[in-house]
């Protein structure tokens, strides 16, 4: 992680800092890697993948809910190094605290500058307006289910169904996120399975429905098989 990426994480915003959000025990599961490879190893397509790639360890930034929402905003579109560089500006923009308060007291000049995009700035403007009113319930949405979750986050501006199941996947550690929109799932269910293209997102939802409550998992070897390939 950069230093840049370090001034944003543990600074806390409203829903408090990350050790205090894992604190409010959620009344779901969290993703738990090696329950999901052994209830995946036995399969006849995932199992080699399980053995190849090993249990599907998801990162952990260390950022907090507002942080890592303001990251994937700043992110979209953007490739890997073009986008850690303007998300390094904005967070020394808004002075190593990516806060909701601190985004709404910063200058539009300040944060254009910083390389946002009009609607990126309005986007994470919306954003830090719904967290600091309470109107997305950063601070209880580890309590929320699946589909609340995505509802709430959805409402904000620039914060499609996409970007809200990655933050279920990666930040709220769900086990049971299946992005069918995705790419990269979609290619690599196509690589898994030897198959010439990749399945549509309806197709793809049906295929998932055999690997509940593991499709978090299914996903990551998914992203895993494009990176890595398949064993042979």
């Amino acid at each position: 992680m950069s230093r840049r990426e370090r001034t944003s994480t543990g600074a806390g915003g409203p829903e408090g800092t990350p050790s205090q959000q894992r604190e409010r025990a959620p009344k779901f599961p969290r993703h738990d890697p090696a329950a999901a490879a052994a209830a995946l190893s036995n399969h006849p397509v995932l199992g080699p993948m399980v053995r190849f790639a090993g249990p599907p360890e998801l990162p952990d930034r260390g950022m907090d809910h507002f942080a890592m929402l303001l990251r994937s905003i700043t992110f979209q579109q953007l490739a890997g190094k073009a986008a850690l560089t303007i998300h390094g500006r904005v967070v020394d923009a808004l002075g190593g605290a990516v806060t909701a308060p601190a985004v709404l007291a910063a200058s539009d000049d300040a944060l254009r500058a910083a390389g946002l995009s009009a609607n990126k700035l309005a986007a994470i403007r919306d954003l830090a307006a719904k967290a600091a009113d309470g109107a997305i319930g950063l601070d209880d949405i580890d309590r929320a289910d699946d589909d609340e979750a995505i509802a709430r986050l959805t409402s904000v501006r620039g914060i499609g169904v996409w970007t809200a199941q990655m933050f279920l996947m990666f930040q709220l550690q769900r086990p049971d996120v299946w992005p069918t929109g995705d790419l990269g799932v979609r290619a690599g269910w196509a690589k898994l399975h030897g198959e010439p293209e990749p399945p549509s997102a309806r197709e793809l939802d049906l295929l998932g429905h055999g690997f509940r409550p593991f499709r978090t998992a299914v996903a990551w070897y998914c992203y895993r098989a494009v990176d890595m390939g398949v064993p042979e």
